[in-house]
């Protein structure tokens, strides 16, 4: 059976690398972004190095309802979808109180509302064929919920526990449900602000394309949850192991500005 991988994020970061990596391995793809011409070039540099096929779908995931409208698209234009990578996702930092309400709501509806959306209609059709492989993108803040990313974190934690629990109710309909937790990454993503905090002067970002890779790896053969990096697999099992006032303590001091001596 000739897969059919759905991406979404698709234009820039992570999701740019994971397009490759996924055609370079002969995958048909669907890729998704809010950009059409970043989508239009990407397809165009795929197609002509690999030969693959590939459909591009030039819409907004934090509009209500645009993720109903992408899945209808898809299904009127004949393709089915054994492959769904929910990669987009957007990331604010600041003082909770401070942060503008609309950038919020905007932030869960693209990390959560989408991704459920994406996940219950295509995973329907992969339970009915009886086959498929969903991966979602989280954070290592999924393990560890930092101050002044205190609803991207919870959007992260929410994704991870969301993964976890449908990976166990579709297995057995031969569909499988995998997560991808990176840390900082070098992308568009991070701000100036987030680049000068402590998390970020100890932690340094690493390249999309190591990554993609490793997210691509898992989404093919791997099983529950994918922590890129040694480092960021350490973190994440530090809450586990460390007194809930002392973490607390250390991740407020992580994701506070560096002060230089």
């Amino acid at each position: 059976m000739k897969e059919l991988a759905l991406l979404t994020g698709a234009s820039t970061g992570i999701g740019y690398e994971m397009a490759g990596e996924l055609a370079a391995r002969k995958h048909d793809l669907i890729l998704v972004a809010r950009n059409a011409e970043k989508l239009e070039s990407l397809k165009a540099e795929l197609t002509a190095t690999y030969g693959i096929r590939v459909q591009v779908f030039a819409c907004d995931l934090s509009e209500t309802a645009a993720a109903v409208r992408l899945y209808e698209a898809v299904k009127a234009a004949g393709l089915r979808v054994t492959m769904l990578i929910n990669n987009a996702g957007k990331g604010l930092y600041g003082k909770f109180v401070d942060i503008p309400l609309p950038a919020e709501l905007e932030m869960i509806s693209l990390n959560i509302s989408a991704l459920i959306t994406l996940t219950k209609l295509f995973g329907h059709d992969m339970k009915e064929a009886g086959y498929g492989r969903i991966m979602h993108v989280a954070s290592l803040l999924s393990f560890l919920p930092f101050p002044y990313y205190s609803v991207y974190s919870a959007t992260k934690a929410f994704v991870l526990a969301f993964s976890e629990t449908i990976a166990a109710e579709l297995e057995a309909h031969g569909v499988t449900v995998t997560t991808l937790c990176p840390g900082p990454v070098n992308t568009a993503f991070n701000t100036p602000a987030m680049l000068h905090t402590n998390a970020y002067r100890v932690n340094k970002p690493i390249e999309p394309r190591i990554v993609a890779k490793a997210g691509i790896n898992h989404l093919l053969t791997g099983r529950g949850v994918k922590v890129v990096g040694l480092n960021n697999w350490l973190l994440a099992k530090l809450s586990g192991i460390t007194p809930a006032r002392l973490m607390l303590r250390i991740k407020t001091k992580l994701a506070s500005p560096y002060q230089k001596n």
